[in-house]
């Protein structure tokens, strides 16, 4: 299957949600992975859980941890993976995708919390008109019912952002690029350099802080968000060509970009809490486990560790592993249960150089 190929330059509850912007939320979801002050144990060595992708974008877990779900970013293709990896499911592809001969495609998806009466699946992917997000529901064996929540998310080849999450609110969070358009990401009745916070049927959330979809804004291009246990937003975020971001999102917080990149120290912006040269991160998929936020470096061909603190906002020194063991790293995510970490390579891309099938999903012990 002819698949485009180009350069590419390449999270643990919501933000504590201000009274002033009156967000209506829900307490903070119970965790397997409560955030101590000092954060616990360190990654070991991986093993292989399955192989045989091609970009593999997004995973989402299904609430009793049984398996995930991960897309194939070039090929629209949606599986359903086994704890264990042997068992491994193609549901289909989502409709109306296409590529951007670049970072677009099938990106994100993310799993209904309400799964054992909705069986509902939201994926984000690229389309004729630009980057949407749309719902599907899985019948056991196959996905179907597509049903497109929020259309015409500037699309680019690069700059696309792609990923979802659910909150503790139980409202979808989606991380959006500039789309290549510098300004957009100032403007707060654009859906692009953003992240967005939506109902599960694809309204504005009650209490977004501008009456809109918008969460955040001034985002370059944010790939990675994960909730801690406290209810904390964490997102990752891929500068240009000076610093990639780690930042703790706040509702209508603004994050400097294309004022600034990484920290800026401009009243009304918001500082990053860890920033990486480029070469070092680039960073996509992030999660948070035993009291640390892990960052999947492309790039950097490594995987970052930050610990954070369940009592302040300060984080620790960051820490490297693997570094060019398995190349470009892609998606990271916590397993339900237990303290590991699913890793995912993307080495199949334009910047991998890689033939088609030579990505692998990797089980990460911590500990």
């Amino acid at each position: 299957m002819a698949r485009a190929r180009t350069l590419t330059t390449l999270a643990a509850a919501g933000a504590v949600l201000a009274a002033s912007l009156t967000l209506t939320t829900t307490p903070p979801i119970a965790s397997a992975h409560p955030t101590p002050s000092t954060a616990a144990g360190e990654p070991g060595r991986p093993t292989i859980v399955s192989t045989g992708w091609t970009i593999p974008w997004g995973v989402s877990w299904l609430p009793d941890g049984s398996a995930a779900l991960v897309t194939e970013r070039d090929d629209f293709r949606v599986w359903r993976v086994s704890r264990d990896g042997k068992d491994r499911q193609l549901l289909g592809t989502v409709p109306e995708s296409q590529t951007t001969g670049g970072e677009g495609g099938l990106m994100g998806i993310a799993v209904d919390p309400a799964w054992n009466t909705s069986r509902h699946v939201y994926v984000m992917h690229t389309s004729a008109e630009g980057n949407r997000i749309a719902r599907m529901t899985y019948d056991g064996t196959s996905l179907t019912g597509y049903k497109p929540l929020l259309k015409g998310i500037k699309k680019n080849r690069y700059h696309n952002g792609g990923r979802l999450a659910f909150g503790p609110d139980g409202h979808l969070y989606a991380t959006t690029g500039d789309a290549q358009d510098k300004p957009l990401a100032q403007d707060k009745n654009s859906l692009s350099g953003k992240i967005l916070r939506l109902t599960k049927d694809g309204g504005p959330a009650p209490g977004n802080p501008f009456g809109n979809y918008v969460y955040s804004l001034g985002h370059r291009n944010p790939q990675g968000l994960a909730f801690d246990a406290r209810g904390r937003l964490w997102e990752a975020e891929l500068g240009d060509s000076k610093r990639d971001e780690l930042n703790l999102i706040k509702p209508g917080g603004n994050y400097g970009w294309p004022t600034c990149e990484g920290a800026c120290g401009v009243a009304g912006l918001t500082d990053p809490k860890k920033t990486w040269p480029v070469a070092d991160a680039s960073p996509s998929g992030v999660a948070v486990i035993d009291g640390a936020v892990y960052l999947a470096a492309l790039r950097g061909k490594r995987l970052w560790r930050v610990p954070i603190n369940a009592d302040n906002e300060n984080v620790g020194a960051a820490k490297a592993y693997y570094v060019g063991e398995y190349g470009r790293l892609r998606s990271v995510t916590a397993v339900p249960g237990a303290d590991e970490l699913w890793l995912s390579t993307t080495n199949a891309d334009a910047n991998g150089g890689q033939p088609d099938g030579s990505d692998k999903i990797l089980r990460v012990p911590i500990g």
